[in-house]
């Protein structure tokens, strides 16, 4: 093997081509790669946070819901409740109402009675002075009397 010029010039130039690499290739190649890596980190730690904020996030829709219900539960409670109270308060306003509908029925009724009670004592008044004048008017006879008895039972 003949060590001779060009291999001289090609280890030379091949010298000179790894300098200019590392002098001004490589700086770039390295620069972008760890751009790169830390943008690739930075994408990891960015979406590690976004995992977590979205854990949070569910855990607190979750807390939300349940609060959500209890409170939707607690409304239905009430609302029973009021709608219970309310059924009780027309049931004892209905019966307060029946009571006294009820009450002036029966005054109603009571002065009705006493009513047609003064209208037959004043009939059965009129009818007895009516029978005694037919008695005085006549003979005081067994028969008659009898008669005129039997006329006003009829008519009682």
């Amino acid at each position: 093997m003949n060590i001779n010029a060009t291999l001289f010039v090609q280890a030379l130039s091949f010298a000179a081509l790894i300098w200019f690499s590392v002098r001004f290739v490589w700086p770039m190649i390295t620069d972008a790669m760890d751009e790169r890596t830390k943008r690739i980190a930075d994408g990891l730690a960015a979406a590690e946070a976004g995992k977590q904020s979205l854990e949070r996030s569910a855990k607190q829709a979750d807390e939300a819901i349940a609060q959500a219900r209890g409170r939707v539960t607690e409304i239905l409670a009430q609302a029973e409740k009021r709608a219970s109270q309310m059924i009780e308060e027309a049931k004892a306003s209905a019966k307060v109402e029946g009571d006294r509908l009820v009450a002036g029925a029966k005054a109603e009724i009571e002065q009705e009675v006493a009513r047609a009670r003064e209208t037959l004592r004043t009939q059965v008044a009129a009818l007895a002075v009516a029978g005694a004048e037919q008695i005085l008017k006549r003979e005081v006879d067994a028969k008659a009397h009898a008669d005129l008895s039997a006329a006003v039972q009829k008519q009682l």
